[in-house]
């Protein structure tokens, strides 16, 4: 019973300790951008379209940067083109594999259909306080 327990323990204190490091993903809601650009936090609202190919080579890259604790405190927002026009409209974008990056309510940088690494990781990083 003992070990089951320090087991357990040891356990959550590794997801504990993942999710320390791992930036915040979920589906673009107006009530998520508000709430994060409340709290003053980076955010990178990426849009994606389950047929682009440029979307395609951006997600695993995106998928790795948000668990690089440099990222740790950046929302990543994913907006669908094809279902969210309101929020493209919103946004001013105009294609799909477009990334914009905030910093509380200022847009600090836009990209669209960048899909090398090293390009995408300093897109971010102007997030970065």
């Amino acid at each position: 019973m003992l070990r089951r327990t320090i087991l357990a323990a040891a356990v959550m204190t590794g997801i504990v300790a993942f999710q320390a490091h791992a930036a915040t993903e979920a589906l673009f809601t107006p009530a998520a951008f508000e709430a994060a650009q409340k709290a003053g936090k980076p955010i990178l609202v990426k849009v994606d379209a389950s047929w682009c190919p440029n979307c395609a080579k951006q997600r695993p890259i995106l998928s790795e940067l948000a668990k690089d604790p440099a990222f740790a405190t950046m929302t990543m927002l994913t907006v669908d083109f094809d279902s969210q026009k309101d929020v493209l409209k919103q946004l001013n974008v105009q294609k799909q594999s477009t990334l914009i990056v905030f910093a509380g309510t200022k847009e600090l940088a836009r990209s669209t259909g960048e899909t090398d690494a090293a390009k995408i990781r300093a897109l971010l990083e102007t997030g970065k306080s």
